[in-house]
């Protein structure tokens, strides 16, 4: 019993701790003067360094030929979430951080509304009611932005963003039998892939 509490604590503790970290991406985000391709690649790329060396430390391997099956899902998140961050950076940039992330957790909302379309899964009450409250919150967020077209254009990424990291969401359910470090490493590298052609022919390499 009390390993169970001390392990729901940690899970909170580490929730929580995502969650400020989360929080200051919109403010960095606004102070790193390079384009939003080329952000979201340093930022796959430096994941991936980074989990190389959890890899190294911990002498875990990815074990190919049994996952071999789900390479091809983890290509595809991992190339939508690196333009779900290209679109949140854009977001960030055209109108204010609050309003680009609660547009972005317009995700959550999505995979509710898909679920039952794809995994034949029932909409209860309270999930519906929630979705037209969540819409109607985003609608009013929409009037109250400012107005501007900056404001509205950067509505329309983060929403852009929250479609991708919903599919991210969705295509993980198909995912089986890959650990979920293995999981997040394979897709920031699927998302380095894609992302380094797309930066060579738009915006171009300024570091």
């Amino acid at each position: 019993m009390r390993n169970e509490r001390t392990s729901s604590v940690r899970a909170q503790l580490s929730l929580l701790s995502a969650m400020v970290i989360f929080g200051t991406i919109g403010l960095m985000v606004r102070k790193i003067p390079v384009s939003s391709g080329e952000l979201a690649l340093y930022r796959a790329m430096l994941a991936v360094v980074v989990l190389s060396g959890v890899f190294l430390l911990t002498k875990q391997k990815i074990p190919f030929r049994e996952i071999r099956k789900e390479l091809p899902l983890l290509l595809i998140s991992g190339v939508a979430m690196g333009f779900n961050w290209i679109l949140l950076f854009e977001a960030y940039k055209y109108t204010t951080v609050s309003v680009a992330t609660l547009s972005y957790y317009f995700a959550p909302v999505i995979v509710m509304v898909a679920c039952p379309l794809i995994f034949k899964e029932k909409l209860s009450v309270k999930q519906l009611i929630c979705f037209i409250m969540s819409t109607a919150g985003l609608v009013l967020i929409t009037g109250t932005a400012g107005g501007g077209t900056q404001d509205l254009l950067g509505i329309v990424f983060g929403l852009g963003a929250a479609l991708f990291y919903a599919t991210v969401m969705l295509l993980n359910k198909f995912i089986k039998g890959v650990a979920g470090v293995q999981r997040t490493f394979l897709q920031f590298v699927a998302a380095v892939i894609i992302l380094l052609p797309y930066v060579a022919l738009t915006s171009g390499f300024t570091l």
